[in-house]
């Protein structure tokens, strides 16, 4: 084992060698490069560590294209390997780099991110052919049960199995979804990135049915928003005055709602309604009437679930006009619907307060439920009122008949509104009733895509109604009857057994709605006995006084006054009148007089606030410079004392290493004022090594001694025993072999002699073999001469078939060689006309340059010589007005004279060259060019040459008067 000086000093030089290694890879492009190599190799988990040195570096924190190609390469690595906290942590130093320059690459990089996370997952689903299970833990490290099973699996069951596969895979997911939740919360930049993560989240919930990850993001977007509230003085704190992000918020919320509510969570779905409840007190402002509807949907749904019915049926007349008020695409059937629920909602309360098991110990709590429900539904409830005197079934029926709600709803439920609420039936109620329950239980009503409900059943509220009639029918005929059979009750309810009936009964008894005795002896039910007790009678009085009040009120109404009592009021009204008046003209004077006193104390003290802000700013400054000041010099002395700290654990080091080397105890802490030389203990150290190695040596040369000899005795000692062993073993081995062969020769003997009886049984048959040995071999005889004639009749066909080709093949080819010997003679033919029609165009044009030259007057006079070189070379000069026109073809000044190419070269070929040759016709080349290249000009514009002749084909060298004249001509 090392020393923990040894193992502090490798563990530095190994950060050295790092440090100088991502030196050479600081830069972003030669990082990918190296990742990309140590990729190929292999090395995946290296690659990662390169491309996170690059992404925690200090010198990346300027956003670049090539910083951006680099977080795509680190979450592919990290995706791969499963590294997510890795991971978040380039994230959140990506982050704030792109925070103030490029939000938009921060947002690509999660997007590859979470596809990459997405497609791992539902790839290793795939590859098994199963759904997560829903009991698996996604934060969990590892179970119980899965290390017991772990434990006890043998070697031939180490294959991957489905939960070892796909169960990570989901877990890297989902630490995937909070870990973005976590880098992406509350910062104003990033809002719209965090609703798009969060959405992803309830899908991800949705899709796997993933209960418990789904109340941990809840819980988690709570925690977020109420540090965003609590710490006001964050950075980037998101300002939820604005609507875009009070509609994000808003957003986000209902779509848990919704997810709540679909993953069947009920308690989620009411902490959901009560975030959405809260988020609008907090931002003041109520949603887009589209989510309230979505939102008192929801609450009629939480509501019904939880047996809340009175809440319920508020929820539902909530719905109903929130909808009819802003939803202008709303059906007629749409709204029958909504109308319908909120009656049926309204005949599902209960017409008594049931009492709760614990008496009037559970009042408070039972208050604050209400009042907590209730402002949900945007009601205040203080402790002053009475539940009943806001929300009750009472007021929600006369609310129902003041707004003719009833003209609205479908014709059976108008019907049953009227048998249970309306009519006295204590005998057959529930009989009536049934037969609507029975046309209501088959009937739906179709509402549109514009309606907030999406489907609209009677079968959910049937099971409620259905007690409430029993209860409605017993209560009635407590008010008939005193007693009862009960048989006379089982058949006046024909849709639910007498057990459930019995139920019901008791539980309206114990809430004091009824009062009736059941007596099973009997038979029958007694209506009596509690009579006195209930507030039917408790109220008869009141309800008789209440009644003869207004008769008497109809029968004789009050006279009125005398006109003197009519006179004396009309002053003192008058009066009072007066009074009032001066008394508002008082009370305007005295408000003048007081704003003019608050304007001046304002402007008083606005000027203080001033002069206190200005000192209070000079203040601040003062203290910043004085904190950065002290600042400064505690940074200083700091990174003094850690230079300090950081010499003396190094001498500390040294001086536990060579301890260690003599056998000695290291001091562990050094006296005060004691300093230590790092240099000087260096260097004792390298002395101690020098004289440990050396005394080393010596005991190890000392020990090869001794070591030597010890040898060399016990060899020579243990020589007579090795001989000794060798003989006994000598004669051992011969008596061995000799039992050996014995034994071997009587086996042979044997197996040699059953041999030879089996040989001699069989021997018997060998007559019948050798028959059906020869008829095999006749058969298969003359099946190979059959199958030769067969072979040759077919060779003899191909090769007449092969001969009948070959003759065909060369009668086509000699035809063809005859088309191609006449298209060739056809050629031939074409080119002896073309060049004999280039012969006659040719003496034409020489004979008519002849004309020409014939007509052309004689030269003025002097040597004709000399007239014929310069006729020849420059051509002869004439007057303007005696010259004749030049044809169109002919040269000017600027251009040259002779029809020819000026720079076309001399040959001495068939084809012509020079100046003598520009009279004869053209050479085939351009004929034979297929007459991309015009013909020659005639030879009217070009110059005689110089032999006045045809050209006799010798070759002439150019000569000096060959070259152009200035005037134009050659």
């Amino acid at each position: 084992r090392s020393s923990p000086c040894t193992e502090t000093t490798a563990r530095r030089r190994a950060t050295g060698a790092m440090s100088r290694y991502m030196g050479n890879f600081a830069r972003p492009e030669n990082a990918i490069k190296r990742a990309e190599e140590l990729i190929n190799v292999g090395q995946k988990q290296a690659a990662l560590l390169s491309l996170h040195e690059i992404v925690t570096s200090r010198r990346n924190r300027q956003w670049t294209k090539v910083l951006e190609e680099v977080m795509f390469k680190y979450v592919e690595l990290c995706v791969e390997l499963k590294k997510g906290r890795l991971c978040k942590d380039g994230l959140m130093q990506y982050r704030n780099t792109c925070l103030l320059v490029n939000v938009q690459s921060l947002e690509e990089v999660v997007k590859r991110f979470l596809k990459l996370s997405t497609e791992r997952a539902e790839t290793a689903q795939a590859e098994f052919g199963a759904t997560l299970d829903a009991d698996v833990d996604l934060e969990a490290e590892f179970t119980p049960e899965s290390l017991l099973a772990k434990a006890y699996r043998l070697d031939h069951e180490n294959e991957a199995t489905e939960k070892e596969t796909v169960t990570p895979w989901f877990k890297f997911l989902w630490e995937t979804y909070r870990n973005l939740l976590d880098i992406l919360r509350n910062n104003n930049k990033l809002e719209g990135l965090y609703a798009m993560v969060v959405k992803d989240v309830f899908k991800f919930c949705l899709k796997h049915k993933r209960t418990t990850e789904f109340r941990r993001a809840c819980d988690l977007m709570r925690t977020h928003l109420n540090n965003m509230v609590k710490y006001k003085d964050m950075r980037d704190r998101p300002d939820l005055s604005l609507p875009e992000t009070q509609n994000l918020y808003m957003e986000v919320r209902f779509e848990q709602l919704k997810a709540a509510t679909t993953l069947e969570m009920w308690q989620e779905a009411f902490r959901s309604i009560e975030d959405i409840h809260g988020l609008m007190l907090l931002l003041r402002r109520s949603p887009k009437p589209q989510m309230m509807a979505l939102y008192f949907a929801k609450l009629t749904e939480i509501f019904w679930i939880g047996k809340n019915y009175l809440h319920a049926a508020y929820a539902w007349m909530k719905l109903y006009s929130v909808s009819k008020t802003y939803n202008r695409s709303l059906t007629p059937e749409d709204e029958r619907a909504l109308a319908s629920g909120v009656v049926l909602a309204t005949m599902c309360i209960t017409p008594y307060t049931e009492k709760s098991v614990f008496g009037d110990m559970d009042s408070d709590h039972q208050f604050d439920r209400d009042s907590r429900m209730a402002s949900l539904l945007g009601y205040h409830i203080d402790r002053s009122r009475s539940i009943s005197d806001v929300l009750s079934r009472e007021l929600l029926a006369a609310e129902i008949k003041r707004s003719g709600l009833l003209a609205k709803v479908d014709d059976d439920v108008k019907r049953l509104y009227a048998l249970m609420e309306q009519s006295f039936s204590p005998l057959d109620l529930c009989k009536k009733a049934d037969v609507l329950f029975n046309v209501l239980q088959g009937t739906t009503i179709e509402v549109s895509e514009a309606s907030p409900v999406s489907s609209f059943d009677f079968n959910s509220f049937l099971p409620r109604l259905r007690s409430l009639g029993i209860i409605r029918m017993v209560h009635q005929q407590s008010k008939v009857f005193e007693t009862m059979k009960i048989d006379s009750l089982k058949s006046s309810v024909p849709f639910m057994p007498y057990h459930e009936v019995e139920r019901i009964l008791v539980q309206a008894i114990r809430s004091d709605y009824i009062s009736v005795r059941i007596d099973h002896e009997t038979g029958s039910m007694n209506f009596v006995g509690d009579r006195l007790e209930t507030g039917f009678v408790k109220t008869h009085l009141s309800r008789a006084a209440r009644l003869l009040q207004e008769g008497m009120s109809k029968l004789a109404p009050k006279t009125p006054a005398d006109v003197g009592a009519r006179v004396l009021g009309a002053e003192l009204r008058a009066a009072i009148e007066a009074e009032h008046k001066r008394a508002l003209a008082r009370k305007v004077v005295i408000e003048r007089r007081k704003e003019e006193a608050e304007r001046a104390a304002a402007e008083q003290e606005k000027e203080e606030e001033a002069k206190r802000v200005a000192a209070q700013r000079k203040h601040e400054e003062n203290e910043a410079k004085r904190l950065e000041q002290e600042a400064r010099a505690r940074e200083e002395k700091r990174i003094r004392a850690e230079m300090e700290e950081k010499e003396k654990q190094e001498a500390l080091e040294l001086l536990a290493e060579q301890a260690k080397r003599a056998g000695k105890k290291a001091p562990i802490v050094l006296e005060e004022g004691v300093v230590l030389d790092k240099r000087a203990i260096m260097q004792d150290a390298i002395q101690e090594q020098i004289k440990a190695r050396q005394e080393q040596e010596r005991k190890l040369n000392s020990l090869a001694k001794r070591m030597d000899h010890v040898e060399r005795a016990k060899r020579e000692e243990s020589i007579s025993l090795i001989e000794k062993a060798y003989k006994e073993r000598s004669v051992d081995d011969e008596k061995y072999h000799a039992e050996q062969q014995v034994a071997m020769a009587a086996k042979h003997r044997a197996k040699w002699e059953a041999e030879s009886a089996e040989k001699q049984r069989l021997m018997r048959m060998e007559g019948p073999r050798a028959e059906f040995a020869r008829g095999v071999m006749i058969r298969r005889a003359e099946q190979f001469a059959a199958q030769e004639e067969e072979r040759a009749r077919k060779l003899e066909q191909m090769k007449k078939h092969k001969e009948a080709e070959r003759l065909l093949q060369a009668k086509k080819d000699y035809i063809k060689r005859l088309q191609d010997i006449e298209a060739a003679v056809k050629h031939e033919k074409r080119e002896k006309d073309r060049i004999a029609q280039a012969e006659r165009r040719r003496q034409q044009e020489e004979e008519e340059a002849a004309r020409r030259q014939r007509e052309q007057p004689p030269a003025r006079g002097g040597d004709d010589r000399w007239g014929a070189f310069a006729g020849s070379a420059f051509g002869e000069r004439r007057r303007v007005d005696e010259a004749p026109a030049r044809p169109p073809s002919g040269g000017s000044r600027w251009e040259p004279s002779r029809g020819g190419d000026r720079y076309e070269p001399r040959r001495d070929d068939d084809r012509g060259g020079g100046f003598g040759d520009r009279d004869r016709a053209p050479s085939n080349r351009w004929e034979r060019g297929g007459g991309d290249r015009p013909p020659s000009r005639s030879g009217d514009d070009r110059p005689p040459s110089r032999s006045g002749g045809a050209d006799d084909g010798k070759y002439r060298p150019p000569r000096r008067d060959d070259a152009p004249s200035r005037g134009g001509g050659w």
